[in-house]
């Protein structure tokens, strides 16, 4: 009876001492400061992370308006770039995201995707007084991008079945505007 007690006793002061040196849990005394029950992590789900990251990447890439030097006389007013694949690609998530997402129960897939970009407008406004900027020129450019790609549904319940749209087609109208300075840039 001595010896089992003796081998209870051992085990809870080995549990009590491996919990104290984990980091988790603090039998000593603390030395700085302490959060209490906040001071633990708490799961946060990767959707948020993901949303948060997308959000700051379109907000580096495509939500600012850049302002580039004045045109030249005599010189061809054209617009920069046609827009990436990425930015017509995220522009049609936020147009048309897909429905579902439940593995095995309901999933929409697309899949060869070709993106073709035709320039409907090309035109510069003429110059005036922009806040923050001064004067300057807006420069517009408008893109037509018709993505063609083939759709697939995955249902899972009731009844298993595939639905697959191989002519699926969806357009986007992407909007290209930066500013130009006017005038002397170097006089302030």
């Amino acid at each position: 009876m001595l010896q089992k007690t003796m081998i209870k006793a051992l085990c809870l002061v080995t549990a009590v001492g491996a919990l104290g040196t984990t980091g988790c849990m603090s039998l000593n005394i603390p030395l700085g400061p302490n959060l209490g029950i906040f001071s633990y992590p708490i799961p946060v789900s990767p959707y948020y992370q993901k949303r948060l990251e997308d959000k700051f990447w379109d907000h580096e890439r495509y939500d600012r308006v850049p302002v580039l030097g004045p045109l030249t006389a005599g010189g061809p007013a054209v617009a920069l770039d046609a827009p990436s694949d990425d930015e017509v690609i995220r522009a049609l998530e936020r147009a048309r995201p897909l429905e579902g997402g439940l593995p095995f129960l309901y999933e929409k897939n697309r899949n060869n995707i070709r993106i073709v970009k035709e320039k409907i407008a090309d035109y510069v406004d003429p110059p005036r007084f922009v806040p923050l900027i001064g004067p300057a020129q807006l420069h517009h450019a408008h893109y037509k991008c018709t993505i063609y790609f083939s759709e697939t549904t995955n249902v899972g319940w009731p009844i298993p079945h595939r639905l697959e749209d191989e002519d699926a087609r969806e357009v986007i109208y992407i909007d290209h505007n930066h500013f130009h300075m006017v005038g002397n840039m170097d006089a302030g």
